[in-house]
């Protein structure tokens, strides 16, 4: 088996980008934008999965939108809402790249960062976190909860979760499959 440093970002390898999708009409097409330029210069083959979580307004047909318009989108639809875990779990287990990248479509990570987790993967990682700077934009409410999340759960756990590090990711395939052994 190939070391992680052994893995040159080029041809040769696949990258998947999951984005679990709720009621993102009005984001939908701007998130897509901004990613296919980043994707549009890699070397590598890339796929992007989108599954739409039960959503209810345009995301479906904006999302098919899309597909007519770029080969590399594949869409897995699910019959009702069943959470984002699921989502991203069904899109993880559809993924077949070697790098797998987790990102919502909110634009609240950006789709920008995703050449520099290539990086640290090619230099050996099998996962690369993203971690927000600000949580600029959210409410008082939205922000008082995710510190009380942090503190709570690093009392509780004995792993240390590092403060506002959401689902925007990278994993090695190894990584993807020990998941699905869970």
């Amino acid at each position: 088996m190939e070391s992680a440093a052994d893995r040159p970002v080029d041809s040769q390898h696949v990258l998947s980008v999951v984005v679990p999708v709720y009621n993102e009409e009005a984001v939908l097409a701007e998130f897509h934008a901004r990613l296919a330029r980043v994707l549009d210069p890699l070397t590598m083959t890339a796929e992007v999965i989108y599954i739409n979580d039960g959503s209810t307004d345009r995301t479906a047909a904006i999302l098919e939108e899309l597909r007519a318009a770029d080969p590399r989108i594949a869409i897995l639809d699910l019959s009702r809402n069943f959470g984002k875990e699921l989502a991203m779990t069904a899109g993880l287990d559809y993924a077949c790249g070697d790098a797998v990248v987790v990102i919502d479509a909110d634009l609240q990570d950006p789709p920008e960062l995703i050449p520099d987790m290539l990086d640290e993967w090619q230099k050996g990682y099998d996962v690369v976190y993203m971690q927000r700077r600000s949580r600029r934009g959210e409410t008082w409410f939205k922000r008082f909860t995710a510190f009380a999340f942090y503190k709570v759960m690093s009392r509780l756990g004995r792993v240390p979760i590092p403060e506002n590090v959401g689902d925007f990711r990278l994993l090695d395939r190894r990584a993807v499959l020990a998941l699905r052994r869970l």
